[in-house]
């Protein structure tokens, strides 16, 4: 299997900067310390998992494009492979939680995929979105379990790393970022070397953390708690991540989903953005005061597609 490493991560960050603009970087004061926010929630699709998606597929050839991809996700990467199968004139197929939030659900259909839906707590997405591949023979692009994905996600790091040593006075020196399969937080790690890696984790979904303590991959426990962070709700890291993340020394924190609520208040209120739960973890672990900050701390705001009528009540309770 192919590893991802940091001349693909600024490769991808190539191919990024010739079809997007980047991100915000945006900052707030907190005990007397100045924060940047990378606002990945503001990409077309509403979150990061365009860049690896994209680098995934320009990196197919003209045969592996008329046959099309599947991929399988809880809405973000669904949208991101969507987005861009769709302005590459590929077909897609997504593969995602029954019940997955409707403004995902149907931002993907509107991307042109077709949507196949299945139980997260009674069946494998991933054996589900082989088993299509093959059948169609079409390339299977997971979430976060790939190599191509990875480097793409750390793209995010490269742009930010240029946008504080402009605004910031220098790089990053402590990064902290939502974890699901670990993706962003692999490909940042790789993009940004010399910096200090941080995920967050909803309470009772925490595996990397867990992970990264033992030295071994930890699979989320039984019966987890439920979360409102949707998009990292994933129940067993990859090897590729978690080598990646293992070998940078990163550490792990985990959010309430109370802590997660009062991140997207704060980030509606101070940044102005509309932030989904999982893309507010990051947030949350620093604002809980779960993360020591650094001299110049970055945090990554991975997404923004939440359902108006959630959002809505997190503002009001």
């Amino acid at each position: 299997m192919r590893k991802p490493n940091r001349d693909g991560v600024l490769a991808a960050a190539a191919k990024i900067a010739e079809i997007l603009p980047e991100t915000p970087l945006l900052s707030f004061e907190r005990d007397g310390a100045t924060i940047w926010c990378k606002a990945e929630s503001l990409q077309p699709m509403g979150a990061f998992k365009l860049r690896g998606a994209w680098h995934r597929l320009t990196d197919l050839d003209a045969q592996q494009r008329a046959d099309g991809v599947v991929a399988f996700s809880s809405g973000n990467h669904a949208q991101g492979v969507a987005w861009s199968a769709k302005r590459l004139g590929m077909p897609s197929t997504i593969v995602m939680p029954s019940d997955a939030p409707r403004k995902k659900l149907e931002n993907t259909r509107a991307l042109g995929a077709e949507i196949i839906l299945y139980d997260r707590m009674t069946e494998d997405r991933a054996a589900i979105g082989a088993a299509l591949a093959a059948e169609r023979g079409a390339t299977l692009v997971p979430s976060f379990d790939d190599a191509w994905v990875i480097e793409g996600q750390g793209s995010a790091g490269i742009e930010a790393t240029a946008q504080m040593e402009a605004r910031a006075g220098g790089a990053p020196d402590r990064i902290v970022i939502p974890c699901g399969g670990g993706g962003l937080s692999a490909g940042i790690a790789l993009a940004c070397p010399d910096a200090e890696i941080v995920i967050a984790e909803p309470e009772g979904w925490d595996d990397m953390r867990q992970s990264l303590e033992t030295g071994e991959i930890v699979p989320v426990g039984p019966n987890p708690p439920p979360t409102a962070c949707d998009a990292l709700q994933t129940t067993l890291v990859s090897p590729l991540t978690f080598e990646v993340l293992s070998g940078r020394g990163a550490t792990g924190v985990a959010v309430s989903e109370a802590e997660v609520a009062e991140a997207m208040r704060f980030a509606f209120d101070k940044l102005r953005l509309v932030v989904e739960p999982g893309g507010a973890a990051a947030l949350a672990a620093v604002l809980a005061g779960k993360v020591e900050l650094g001299e110049r701390t970055l945090v990554i705001i991975s997404g923004g597609n939440v359902d108006d009528a959630r959002f809505a009540a997190v503002l009001s309770a």
